[in-house]
């Protein structure tokens, strides 16, 4: 059997798998585990990306039945059952594809240099180094009205990347830089939220949308609902409310408004003809298989799954587990020549939502809490999800110095920045 992905989907076959009676191979162009849940903190300074990621081979160390290989699929050949990457050609009698999603630019591919997503490390530490380089340049600046664009940030999206973001913003801006500059007072920022529909976390209850709306309103967060963006460039963002047009002034523009499926999703298309949705994703049958390919499960992000309400299951951390561990039980049914489990079923256990220091929303059923019980919460959950003991005893440890300190450690810029080019002009 093959995996492609390390993601949750595809480790939690994995896991599963660990002591079936056959052969697993786990292939990822990565060779780590990425707790994407908590890639916003590593964005906004809070953490290191060594502390949110695992290495597979020592994830799956117990796994005697089990081989990671580093490499990039390229392609995909049902009819040899063989799977094709950059380091030769490896065959498959089961393949489980969980490749996950990118940004979505929404036919403005112009759009990516200028305004980063949030999927990868290579993100985060990009949206880092932009976001402490915009304060660096705020300070050398002369002129206030380049100070004030340095100081404007914009995020597209107000899901709960964008709001988690926004939050971790007002929050280094309020509080954790606040006596570090000598020019200009952090406080200033404006950090602007824009939001396609109606209100701030659309996917949630509008009385939680409305409470997160008002923490985030506490940290200084200006929410734009039911505004889009019509263009980006270097200098700036234009965003339209009804007939209304308004220009922002801004160097710093974050994305975290849509997602489209992994480039897989195509080579799946072409070569097994599986049918896709509007955003590349799969659409699979109730057991996660491909239409026509019994052998071939697509889950996590890549995967549509309309089977249940007929909307598509969410893009979340849970969903992925639940259906990995659906699949290593359907998996081990057919070695042990039993019949096949009931179709998945996603049970969705509560949606969280952390916008910042004690400030959190929490649905569970019908019961709805925010504030710092909800912050508590979301903060116990994430802990517990993270895949090691050692990346668990790390984030807790940070979080609690940085809780009492106010402190946010991982503060570096890192790189070159592809942003808009900084201010080379300004006196000293």
């Amino acid at each position: 059997m093959v995996i492609i992905g390390g993601g949750f989907g595809g480790l939690y076959v994995a896991k599963s798998l660990g002591s079936a009676p056959l052969s697993v191979t786990v292939i990822d162009r990565r060779n780590f585990h990425l707790f994407q849940p908590l890639l916003y903190q590593v964005a906004t300074g809070g953490l290191s990306p060594g502390e949110i990621a695992s290495p597979l081979r020592v994830v799956l160390k117990n796994n005697r039945n089990t081989e990671v290989l580093l490499g990039e699929v390229t392609d995909i050949d049902p009819a040899r059952r063989q799977v094709v990457t950059n380091q030769g050609e490896i065959p498959y009698d089961t393949l489980i594809v969980a490749t996950g999603a990118t940004h979505h630019y929404f036919g403005n591919p112009q759009w990516e240099s200028l305004a980063p997503g949030l999927k990868t490390v290579e993100d985060a530490t990009e949206i880092r180094s932009r976001v402490l380089s915009a304060f660096e340049q705020a300070e050398r600046e002369t002129d206030p009205e380049r100070r004030r664009a340095w100081l404007n940030f914009v995020i597209v999206g107000a899901g709960p990347t964008g709001v988690e973001l926004a939050g971790a913003l007002g929050e280094i801006a309020n509080d954790t830089l606040r006596h570090d500059f000598r020019r200009i007072d952090p406080r200033e920022a404006q950090i602007l939220l824009v939001e396609g529909e109606s209100r701030v976390l659309p996917s949630f209850p509008a009385d939680l949308s409305a409470k997160a709306e008002q923490q985030l309103i506490a940290l200084g967060v200006r929410t734009l609902a039911g505004t889009r963006v019509t263009s980006i460039d270097s200098l700036g963002v234009t965003v339209q409310t009804g007939d209304r047009e308004e220009r922002i002034a801004t160097r710093t523009v974050l994305w975290a408004a849509g997602v489209r499926a992994s480039s897989l999703g195509k080579v799946l298309a072409a070569r097994a003809a599986a049918p896709l949705d509007r955003a590349g994703r799969v659409l699979v049958a109730p057991d996660l298989t491909l239409p026509g390919h019994p052998e071939i499960f697509a889950i996590g992000d890549l995967a549509s799954f309309t089977h249940q309400g007929g909307k598509p299951l969410p893009g979340v951390a849970p969903v992925a587990m639940q259906q990995g561990r659906y699949v290593a039980a359907l998996v081990r049914r057919r070695v042990n020549g039993e019949a096949a489990p009931a179709p998945f079923h996603y049970v969705n256990k509560g949606n969280l939502a952390t916008v910042g220091r004690n400030k959190a929303v929490a649905e569970f059923g019908s019961l709805h809490i925010s504030g710092f019980l909800a912050w508590f919460v979301w903060v116990f959950v994430h802990l517990m999800y993270l895949v090691e003991f050692d990346n668990r005893l790390l984030v807790f440890t940070e979080w609690v110095y940085n809780y009492f300190t106010h402190n946010r450690g991982a503060r570096l810029i890192t790189g070159q920045t592809t942003g808009p080019a900084i201010n080379t002009d300004a006196h000293t």
